[in-house]
C-alpha cells in the first residue's frame, strides 16, 4: 500500500458517464463513498470496489480505483478473496438488496459470520431494478409488482437483524440523499476492522418511487427517525422532546415533560456493548410503532478472520520443518527408484 494521500473526491471520479436514472438515489451514494474516501486520506491503488449484479452493481465503473463487477449475488465471495489475498486493501462490496440477500444470501451471511474485514454497502430500495421491477426479500408484504400481481405473501428480512443475527459486529444505516450522516457512517465503517454492513434507504425513482418517503420527507423525518450516536442520548423528533426508553424488555417512545419523564430517563447509546440484545431492537425499529434508527447501531471489536488467517500462515510457517520446496518434495517417505 503507498499509505497516506491527500486527494479530493473529484479525484475518485472515474472518466466513465454515470449511466444511472436521473434522480436515483445511487448518485447520492457515489458522492457520499468518494467524499470519505478522500476524508480517510485513502490513495486510489489501495481500494479494490467489487460488485455483483444489479442497478447499484455498476459502481465500480464510477471509480478511479480498482474494481470488479462480478455474478450476481457472488460480490461478497469474491470480495473476500480479494482480501484473503492482498490483505492490506480496502475493500469494498457494493450491493443491493436483490443481489446481497436472495441469490447473494449464503454468501452474505458467511461473510459476516466469519469478520472478514470488508466494508459492504447495502443499497436497499425494497425492489429489484435493473431488471424492472420484482419484488426483492426487502419488499413488505402486500407489495404490488411484476412478480406479485396480487400482493406478495412473503415476510421481508430485515437486514440489521440478518446481520446481527449471523454474529455481526458492526451495522449502521443512513439514508440516500443525507449525504453528511452516509459519509459520517460510511468513514466509521471503514475504521472498524472486520465486516461492516451498512444499510443504504436508497430511491428507485422508476419502479419503487418515494418508498421510503414516509419517514424520510423534509416535512416529518425528524419524528420518525433518529439519528444514534455513541454516548448520546436517544432523543429525537422536531421539538427534541421524543426519546427512548426500556420498558420491562421493551423498547418504548416516550415524551420528555409528560408523565414525569426528563432527559435523565432516556436511553444512552452504546454501539460498543457486546450484548446484541439493545442493538437487536435497535435496528428492527420500524415506523409507525418507533422511529427509524439512523447511524452507527452496532460497533463492536471482535476476531478478524484475515488477521487470523496471516497469523495461522505465518505460525505454521515457522513451526515447519519444509522451508524450501526441495524439503517439500524429500518430506514424508521417499524412495530411490533405480
Amino acid at each position: 500500500m503507498s499509505g497516506v494521500c491527500n486527494l479530493k473526491f473529484t479525484d475518485f471520479k472515474s472518466d466513465q458517464g454515470v449511466r444511472w436514472c436521473a434522480g436515483c438515489g445511487d448518485h447520492a451514494i457515489l458522492n457520499s463513498v468518494q467524499k470519505a474516501m478522500a476524508e480517510l486520506h485513502y490513495c486510489k491503488d489501495d481500494v479494490a470496489v467489487i460488485s455483483g449484479i444489479g442497478c447499484s452493481s455498476r459502481f465500480p465503473y464510477y471509480m478511479d480505483t480498482y474494481g470488479f463487477h462480478t455474478l450476481h449475488g457472488r460480490g461478497a465471495a469474491i470480495a473476500s478473496g480479494v482480501k484473503l489475498a492482498n490483505p492490506d486493501l480496502h475493500v469494498w462490496d457494493i450491493t443491493g438488496d436483490g443481489d446481497a440477500l436472495a441469490i447473494g444470501g449464503n454468501h452474505f451471511i458467511h461473510l459476516i459470520r466469519r469478520n472478514i474485514d470488508i466494508n459492504v454497502i447495502l443499497f436497499n430500495n425494497k425492489i429489484y431494478g435493473l431488471t424492472k421491477g420484482q419484488y426483492s426479500p426487502t419488499s413488505k408484504r402486500g407489495f404490488i409488482s411484476k412478480t406479485s400481481p396480487y400482493g406478495t405473501i412473503e415476510s421481508p428480512f430485515r437486514p440489521g437483524e440478518l446481520c446481527i443475527g449471523a454474529r455481526g459486529q458492526f451495522f449502521a444505516r443512513t439514508v440516500d440523499k443525507e449525504l453528511k450522516l452516509s459519509v459520517e457512517v460510511f468513514k466509521e465503517a471503514a475504521k472498524h476492522k472486520g465486516t461492516s454492513i451498512v444499510e443504504v434507504l436508497q430511491n428507485c425513482v422508476i419502479f419503487n418511487d418515494k418508498v421510503h418517503a414516509e419517514i424520510t420527507d423534509k416535512e416529518f423525518k425528524e419524528d420518525r427517525t433518529i439519528t444514534l450516536r455513541h454516548g448520546e442520548k436517544m432523543i429525537f423528533g422536531k421539538e427534541k422532546n421524543k426519546g427512548l426508553m426500556l420498558d420491562g424488555m421493551e423498547l418504548k417512545v416516550v415524551t420528555i415533560g409528560k408523565n414525569g419523564i426528563t432527559e435523565d430517563d432516556i436511553l444512552v447509546h452504546d454501539e460498543k456493548k457486546e450484548d446484541i440484545s439493545l442493538h437487536l431492537k435497535l435496528a428492527d425499529m420500524e415506523y409507525p410503532a418507533y422511529p427509524v434508527a439512523l447511524g452507527v447501531i452496532r460497533n463492536v471489536e471482535a476476531k478478524v478472520y484475515d488477521e487470523c488467517m496471516v497469523k495461522q500462515i505465518e505460525e505454521v510457517k515457522e513451526k515447519s520443518p519444509v522451508k524450501s520446496l526441495k524439503d517439500l518434495l524429500y518430506s514424508g517417505d521417499v524412495w530411490e527408484v533405480k
